[in-house]
């Protein structure tokens, strides 16, 4: 695929005695938010660990920015962003604070402008010199996104961002991610709310039994599944309708 700023070819990831990943093929573009769907266990989180170097894959290739995320880790970890599935934050520290520590850590100049300017461009000026563990689950996940774009990485992994999140919260997180894809940044979410992918993604994978059973765009998924009927009223399939469908779940309830 031309422009592919995440590649995975025939990715396999072992635990001990159990494959969970089984060779993953999947290629993501630069600037699209591509949501990696599946159950608990399916290891959508082993494939995010995989991609910012935090686990070594078992067999197969893995780039970021045309980086072998084995041979070039370091060039990897340059490139990109993690918010995993729990707020990274010092409750103890300020917003602004947590701010400036992270862009002190990976060497930012002007640390405190660069904090303020983030810190206004999630709206958080306000709640700036609050301490983070006064604030709301949304706020927080805010703070944790505007702390992951210190440096303006290139491709950002959002593992889960909107677990345990109210629905409220989760709107504030999905605007947040809808800003970051419009300014140009690659996005990688694992996300098992299928509304959520529906909102947010441009292409969507569905990884299930440790492989990809298919990707593409939500449009595209609902050509494949012949829409239901109802009298003379035509209803398209849900996403959920499809994912099931995909991974033979339907049958099995």
């Amino acid at each position: 695929m031309a422009n592919a700023v995440i590649s995975l070819k025939s990715l396999e990831k072992s635990f001990k005695d159990q494959k969970v990943l089984k060779g993953v093929d999947m290629e993501i573009r630069r600037g699209e938010i591509f949501a990696l769907l599946g159950s608990n266990g399916a290891g959508k989180t082993t494939v995010v660990n995989i991609l910012s170097t935090l686990i070594k894959p078992s067999g197969g290739k893995a780039s970021v920015c045309g980086y072998d995320v084995q041979r070039q880790p370091d060039r990897v970890r340059e490139t990109i962003s993690l918010t995993g599935q729990f707020a990274a934050l010092d409750g103890m520290l300020t917003g602004r604070e947590n701010m400036i520590m992270i862009a002190r850590l990976r060497g930012v100049s002007n640390s405190a402008k660069v904090a303020d300017n983030l810190l206004a461009r999630f709206r958080l000026s306000d709640a700036a010199n609050r301490r983070a563990e006064k604030y709301s689950g949304g706020m927080k996940r805010r703070l944790d996104i505007a702390m992951s774009l210190i440096g303006t990485p290139e491709v950002i992994f959002l593992d889960e961002p909107t677990t345990g999140l109210d629905p409220e919260a989760r709107i504030e997180v999905w605007n947040t991610i809808k800003e970051l894809a419009g300014g140009g940044t690659t996005i990688l979410l694992t996300t098992q709310y299928l509304e959520e992918a529906e909102q947010l993604a441009d292409r969507i994978g569905i990884l299930h039994g440790g492989k990809i059973l298919t990707t593409g765009t939500l449009s595209e998924f609902k050509e494949m599944y012949p829409p239901k009927k109802v009298e003379y009223i035509e209803k398209q399939p849900t996403l959920e309708e499809i994912f099931l469908s995909i991974t033979g779940k339907k049958e099995e309830m």
